[in-house]
């Protein structure tokens, strides 16, 4: 029996917004919950580009630079190259709970809206909907074409959760770190996974229910 909650997918691909999938993992961590992860080679170019980060390609060190990045117990990351086949998530038998694709590129949004399972993370997001589990696409792309908007409306009939990264500002964020967290945290809310990123709207202390408290005086 593992010592973590049980486990869920995250998957990088190449769309901008590394940071988000990258403070996801860091998250879940946090929270006990087992990881497992897979970046695609296009990803790996985005989180070069957009931050200060090395991440090998290598499974096994992928997995030590994940887990000394993260602060995460030994076992509690693994980590899945783009073609190996025999990884659990590649069936219904073997898969965990939850998907979250963070961030979601274009590319890959088609290849599970048409279920065409091309590499790994495809067929991984292929077998949460057909075992109707939950799959969490994040997007980030603008302005979205009727290609997209089309694959994404599809997917939504599935029960696939599309979550573009659109941060709001009601939280009165301070610093980009805040902006991710928004998003991150509205995973989490997906996932069903409690957490103290931001204060949900109307609870005490948020930025929104002080604001409006200051219009009332």
């Amino acid at each position: 029996m593992s010592d973590f909650n049980p486990p869920i997918t995250v998957a990088l691909t190449g769309a901008s917004g590394a940071q988000y999938g990258l403070r996801l993992i860091e998250v879940l961590v946090d929270a006990g919950h087992e990881v497992w992860v897979m970046i695609s080679k296009a990803a790996h170019m985005v989180i070069a580009t957009e931050t200060d980060v090395t991440l090998p390609a290598q499974p096994k060190r992928l997995v030590d630079a994940l887990t000394q990045r993260s602060g995460a117990k030994p076992g509690q990351i693994r980590c899945f190259g783009r073609e190996d086949w025999m990884a659990p998530v590649a069936s219904g038998s073997g898969a965990p709970s939850a998907m979250v694709v963070c961030p979601c590129s274009t590319g890959t949004l088609s290849a599970v809206a048409t279920g065409a399972s091309n590499n790994l993370i495809e067929r991984a997001a292929d077998v949460a909907i057909k075992e109707r589990r939950t799959l969490v696409l994040v997007p980030r792309e603008s302005p979205f074409s009727p290609i997209h908007l089309e694959h994404m409306l599809a997917l939504s009939r599935l029960g696939v959760v599309i979550l573009p990264a659109a941060p709001g500002f009601y939280h009165r964020p301070q610093c980009l770190e805040d902006l991710i967290d928004f998003i991150v945290a509205r995973i989490l809310n997906q996932l069903g996974i409690t957490h103290a990123l931001i204060p949900r709207w109307g609870e005490e202390g948020s930025a929104a229910v002080e604001h409006a408290d200051d219009k009332d005086e």
